[in-house]
């Protein structure tokens, strides 16, 4: 089959071999390239391997679906309550994508718990954007939004977006920072106000830095708080106003992946109802043989790169226009 494997640190174009072993095979239709992706290439923790994480397509019997990436035991007590991020019998997560090979190429093995099947009619090519939205979907669960809520967003990447096309989709009032023009533009498109002040009852920070931290400490309102989204990778110090104004910080990572509240259902609902996320969030499309210029414009920040999708097949069935 075709692929992307990491070789030297480098996205290659590649035949290799169809995936074997205990699983459901799901020929995969999209997928994108994550912030975490072009961050770990460079480390060598992704040598060898498939990347994408965020991926869609069909199973054998013609269901089409989204791919939980992250696998566990299933029986430990964060498994049972759906947290298989936290999965207590293993060290590490496995991860499609970024610890096995994961949905840049025409097909992917994954456990069958994993797959999650799509409302009849969301177009597949655009599915695999219901990842990036289930992370804002368990980010918003866990940090007791509300209707009255004054909402910030600090940044304006797909955790950004995602987390304001969620908002949107919640029919709340809500301000995004946006650092460049097309990301301006995208999240004008999904409903946001560029006017940012302060006094914020939630504050979401989808950059994860030093600076973008500071940030959502000065805008939030006292006793408001600080939804983290972002990834960080290095250590930031506590400002003394976090502590000053009262602040409650919320951190969230993955997904809830059972239900009642699944994650991914409610993402791929968004989606579906909203399908226009898409043209504010997919900026470019390359297909598998164009890796190397995929890759590079989703590194390059003035290359007006929100989402980059890799068209990895056609979509079977009809869609919602």
């Amino acid at each position: 089959m075709k692929a992307i494997k990491i070789v030297n640190s480098l996205p290659l174009f590649s035949d290799c071999a169809e995936p074997q072993g205990s699983g459901v095979l799901v020929r995969v239709v999209s997928s994108s390239i994550c912030g975490t992706d072009l961050h770990l290439l460079p480390t060598g923790m992704l040598e060898g391997l498939i990347p994408g994480h965020e991926c869609a397509g069909y199973t054998p019997d013609g269901k089409a679906v989204a791919i939980e990436p992250f696998h566990s035991c299933g029986s430990c007590l964060a498994c049972a309550d759906g947290l298989i991020a936290h999965c207590q019998a293993q060290d590490l997560p496995t991860v499609s994508g970024l610890t096995r090979d994961g949905g840049m190429a025409e097909s992917v093995l994954v456990p069958e718990a994993s797959l999650v099947e799509l409302p009849t009619g969301l177009d597949v090519r655009i599915a695999n954007l219901v990842e990036t939205l289930a992370v804002c979907v368990r980010g918003f669960s866990r940090c007791r939004l509300n209707s009255k809520d004054k909402v910030l967003v600090i940044g304006a990447g797909s955790i950004g977006l995602g987390s304001a096309a969620c908002l949107q989709a919640r029919g709340m009032d809500f301000a995004v920072k946006a650092r460049y023009p097309h990301q301006q533009a995208a999240a004008e498109q999904l409903g946001a106000s560029l006017n940012v002040g302060d006094g914020y009852d939630l504050v979401v920070d989808a950059v994860a830095n030093e600076k973008s931290m500071e940030e959502a400490v000065n805008c939030a309102k006292p006793d408001g708080r600080i939804l983290l989204l972002g990834n960080f990778w290095e250590a930031t110090p506590i400002v003394p106003e976090l502590c000053q104004k009262e602040l409650t910080v919320i951190t969230s990572i993955a997904y809830k992946c059972t239900q009642p509240n699944r994650s991914f259902v409610e993402a791929a609902s968004i989606l579906f109802e909203h399908p226009h996320i898409a043209d504010a969030m997919i900026t470019h499309r390359f297909p598998l043989d164009g890796a190397a210029e995929a890759f590079a414009t989703a590194a390059d920040k003035n290359s007006g790169a929100i989402k980059v999708t890799f068209d990895v097949a056609p979509a079977r069935r009809s869609v919602r226009c």
